[in-house]
């Protein structure tokens, strides 16, 4: 058995960390799963020594683990600890096609009936293919790749990635035991209200 080291720190989120270096067991852990169950911590130690030594991790601790940080209690204790200690880079709405705040009042009238309180808004500080936009709870903010502010991307293509983050807004996640769906009935639907959505996706294809 190698000696075993466990270090809680202070991370913006529930990270958890394993590596075998010269005979020792180094495990860093978040310090808000110091107070997790006795059997969520042992879920969480298989989970990390199945990644270590690339074996399949066992449905049962997978489940179990999942099933507590989806709990409301921890998921909104999460969402605090990123809002206090988590950095969000997000650059001017301001950009160098499209006006990202201007864009918004004109969804928010059209499809919202101009209801909806704009939450922070702006571009990635990174030209992102894979990530095209998200929505942040923890800091309440909108960030859309500063990809589409280029020339000869279509204003519907933008468009209709920043209505799918504020139907985020509009429709949070909703948990169901372990799982935790964020595209809802409620959202499928209301995103098939958007104006040539087939066309803005099968631009947003092009693109990426």
């Amino acid at each position: 058995m190698p000696e075993i080291c466990v270090e809680f720190r202070s991370y913006a989120n529930a990270n958890a960390q394993i590596r075998l270096q010269e005979g020792r067991l180094l495990v860093r852990l978040a310090d808000t799963l110091q107070g997790a169950p006795e059997d969520v911590q042992e879920a969480l130690a298989e989970i990390l020594l199945s990644k270590l030594f690339r074996r399949p991790v066992p449905s049962s601790s997978n489940e179990r683990y999942r099933r507590y940080l989806n709990r409301r209690d921890v998921r909104r204790r999460l969402d605090l600890v990123r809002q206090i200690r988590g950095r969000k880079r997000v650059e001017d709405p301001q950009g160098d096609h499209f006006d990202l705040v201007q864009m918004f009042e004109d969804l928010n009238f059209r499809h919202f009936h101009g209801l909806m309180a704009r939450p922070r808004i702006g571009w990635s500080p990174h030209a992102s293919r894979t990530m095209l936009g998200h929505y942040d709870p923890s800091h309440n903010a909108i960030v859309l790749s500063k990809i589409l502010d280029r020339p000869g991307v279509p204003r519907l293509a933008v468009e209709y990635v920043l209505f799918h983050e504020m139907l985020h807004l509009r429709y949070p996640a909703e948990q169901n035991g372990s799982r935790r769906c964020v595209h809802t009935k409620a959202f499928k639907e209301a995103e098939k209200q958007f104006e040539g959505l087939k066309e803005a996706k099968a631009l947003l294809r092009k693109l990426v």
